[in-house]
């Protein structure tokens, strides 16, 4: 048994649907704007950049489905709804003609970004995590195995704040598709099991605030629900 000098953090990890079942998480890519709309939306030419990763930690990931608190250090939260691609089977140089080898699930997920700490960070050329990797920034369904519904390579992906509907697209509309994304983040890195993939989010980001009740959902594949609550008692 290894002797570590502190307790090891408990080990990151996501729902499975249908099962008591957990899927362990161990990195989390995130792919930016890969969607044509939300990308001009962002002020940006999705004919002219190639696609770009950043990422969050795993235990940025949290289950959807209840309560997450409002994040300090923000006035301007905004939601991404996303497809999220689970990584069951690692490999590096993945074919786009293989790519559904390595996958193990799907997902909906939120990429929660605080808006302004990642405009200020652009502004100054640095890093945007402090605007994308904090704590409870990536809420996710539960996994839906691709053995059960086979890989989508469309449908509706929307999402609506207390019953409006703010994003909506189909995961046809990529710029990137899952097989190019696997594809491309495996020549950078070597994929590993437990890996997911957050892929783009479509047009209609926009700020939320405390109290407001979120509803996602990919066309036969997910849904997800998540409230956001009060800041966290800092005193």
């Amino acid at each position: 048994m290894t002797d570590y000098v502190i307790a090891p953090p408990a080990a990151a990890d996501v729902a499975v649907e249908g099962t008591d079942a957990r899927f362990p998480i161990r990195r989390v890519f995130c792919v930016g704007r890969n969607y044509a709309a939300h990308a001009r939306e962002m002020g940006k030419d999705p004919d002219r950049e190639p696609p770009f990763f950043f990422t969050k930690p795993a235990d940025a990931v949290c289950d959807a489905g209840g309560t997450i608190p409002y994040p300090p250090l923000t006035q301007d939260l905004h939601h991404e709804v996303e497809l999220v691609v689970a990584i069951g089977r690692g490999g590096r140089d993945i074919a786009p003609e293989d790519a559904q080898m390595h996958i193990w699930g799907y997902g909906i997920g939120i990429d929660l970004t605080r808006r302004d700490l990642q405009q200020q960070a652009k502004d100054l050329g640095r890093p945007w995590d402090w605007g994308k990797a904090f704590d409870r920034s990536a809420p996710c369904s539960p996994l839906v195995p691709a053995s059960r519904i086979g890989h989508p390579t469309r449908g509706r992906i929307s999402l609506s704040v207390n019953g409006e509907l703010r994003q909506q697209g189909d995961l046809a509309d990529q710029i990137w598709p899952v097989d190019d994304i696997v594809a491309i983040c495996s020549a950078s890195v070597e994929l590993m099991p437990g890996d997911l993939i957050f892929t783009g989010t479509p047009a209609g980001v926009a700020a939320l605030k405390p109290g407001d009740r979120l509803e996602g959902e990919i066309e036969g594949l997910a849904q997800l629900r998540l409230t956001i609550g009060a800041p966290l008692d800092r005193s």
